[in-house]
């Protein structure tokens, strides 16, 4: 049975009879009640202006500014400290580890979450502050160490560790924000300010990278901040640290939640459908019996909420429709490809393009080629950062003409080209060229498989109303938080089966299989992309 919205207002008290509305509530409060409701009973959020999806986005800005930070300068940090070579792999293997397996845990408890200032946020402040506090541990470790441990021993020691735990917290916070920062547009943004919002996300996402990425360049120890802190290192966490505060606190005031403040949905939604009546307290009428008959009713259309334990989560994963499986699979062969290009591009740039060597002497001419031919790597991500911002623009002029199949599959495509070239004839100039399309495959990627979900999930709200009597609708329709968890996996099980299997190929056939292996894997991801993905009309 489905309650019209009409209906359920004649049930009400007409307007004359009851409290005038509170003038003096907060802008917060009004913004949050100004939705309209379908006639499915689904609360549809109200259009945002484009500086909140701006304001929004700038999460995403921040995050990437000390994702390139780290790209930049975890390496030389690591080898500073004297981290044997056979930790290397334990540092990237444990956070994507951590990441797949809880990921969809922190999905589900944000989807069920009932704080009063929203479910997604306190997940995402959470997380920008363990961001920061891995980010401060990874930079600024061994001098932490220094300032508490006189034996050089046990500084060495305690420095590796503490640089090991803060790359392990920040990999893992920073993997793990992305998902709640996407439920969260889902949950207060319409349709087609979502896929507007994805389009800033990625916009936002490439400039915090290019700016991140030129901040590496710069040599700050001639600079007034070098000479005033101790080390390059602390003048770049200070920079990073103070861009990444004032991003996620934009983005926290750029857009009020509704938050779930009652543990069923028949109580949500009659406090949400009668929030312009202004009734000085829903549980007063509730108690005083008032709305019971109501509640009976609408009792009838929608079913408790109940929060997840692990078993039934990794249940209702495994009982994913299977467009949403092969949503992620393909989700995971665009960030296999993307990735051992990406990690290893700089190392490719200086041995294969500039056929300089890492472990030559540091006063030789080979080690001095290498280096030059990684500086000129940094700038060809640079490139890949701006080209992703470009694109996010275009993708928007394009999605009428081809669809979200046609950005999807010419991401990948050109990708798979690009690095195939690249490996084939490795050249300075055509290598620079051809970074700016790997900015085409990071912009599908971060919008195109979150805009397939937002499309299944509108399908499935359509489809409700004529769900077989007494089906249960959540069966169909899991919460946004969970499924924006369980496409983020895909990103640390990409991490796990590269740190396993690429490193060993690297060792074995050199840097030039990087590039082989990312044009190989996203050539299958096209073709998975073309005749698996499925696409809502």
């Amino acid at each position: 049975m489905t309650l019209m919205k009409e209906s359920f207002h004649r049930a009400l008290p007409p307007p004359s009879e009851v409290a005038k509305a509170d003038m003096d509530s907060t802008r917060e409060k009004e913004e949050a009640g100004l939705q309209s409701v379908s006639r499915t009973g689904a609360v549809v959020p109200r259009k945002r202006a484009v500086g909140r999806l701006v304001m929004h986005s700038m999460a995403m800005f921040g995050r990437e500014f000390c994702y390139a930070v780290e790209a930049a300068f975890v390496t030389p940090v690591l080898l500073s400290v004297g981290l044997p070579k056979n930790l290397y792999s334990l540092v990237w293997l444990i956070s994507p580890v951590l990441g797949f397996v809880l990921q969809p845990v922190v999905g589900s408890a944000s989807d069920n979450c009932t704080c009063s200032w929203g479910r997604r946020r306190p997940y995402i402040l959470g997380l920008g502050i363990i961001m920061l506090l891995g980010m401060a541990l990874y930079l600024n470790g061994d001098v932490m160490i220094s300032a508490f441990i006189g034996e050089r021993d046990k500084q060495r020691t305690w420095a590796i560790v503490i640089t090991m735990l803060g790359v392990v917290l920040f990999d893992f916070a920073a993997d793990f924000i992305d998902g709640p920062i996407k439920a969260y547009l889902f949950d207060v943004c319409s349709h087609q300010d979502k896929e507007k919002g994805l389009h800033y996300h990625a916009l936002f996402t490439g400039l915090g990278g290019a700016l991140g990425y030129l901040t590496g360049a710069v040599d700050w120890g001639q600079t007034v901040l070098g000479h005033s802190l101790i080390s390059e290192f602390q003048v770049i966490f200070f920079i990073a640290a103070l861009v990444f505060i004032i991003c996620l606190t934009v983005h926290l005031r750029s857009i009020p939640e509704v938050p779930l403040l009652y543990e069923n949905e028949e109580t949500k939604f009659l406090l949400e459908v009668t929030e312009s009546y202004k009734y000085s307290s829903i549980e007063e009428e509730i108690k005083n019996g008032y709305l019971k008959s109501t509640l009976l009713l609408l009792n009838t259309c929608f079913q408790d909420q109940r929060r997840m334990t692990l078993k039934s989560l990794l249940k209702t994963l495994l009982s994913m429709p299977s467009h949403y499986r092969y949503l992620c699979v393909s989700h995971l062969f665009g960030w296999m490809a993307f990735l051992s290009n990406m990690l290893f591009f700089t190392d490719f740039m200086g041995q294969v393009v500039y056929q300089g060597s890492p472990y030559a002497p540091h006063n030789s001419t080979l080690y001095l080629t290498y280096k030059a031919g990684v500086e000129m790597g940094c700038w060809g991500l640079c490139i890949n950062a701006i080209s992703s911002s470009v694109y996010s623009y275009v993708q928007k002029i394009l999605l009428p003409y081809i669809g979200l199949k046609g950005l999807y599959f010419i991401g990948y495509l050109l990708f798979g080209l690009s690095t195939g070239l690249i490996g084939l004839f490795p050249n300075v100039y055509s290598t620079l060229a051809l970074c700016s399309l790997f900015g085409v495959m990071s912009s599908t990627l971060y919008t195109v498989p979150f805009q397939l979900i937002a499309e299944y999930h509108r399908e499935e709200e359509r489809e409700w109303p004529q769900a077989a009597p007494g089906k249960d609708p959540n069966s169909q329709g899991r919460g946004k938080g969970i499924d924006c968890a369980a496409l983020t996996c895909m990103v640390q099980l990409a991490q796990i089966i590269l740190g396993v299997g690429l490193g060993l190929l690297v060792i074995v056939a050199g840097s030039a299989v990087t590039v082989i292996s990312a044009s190989t894997v996203a050539l299958i991801g096209c073709c998975f992309v073309a005749f698996c993905v499925r696409y809502v009309e």
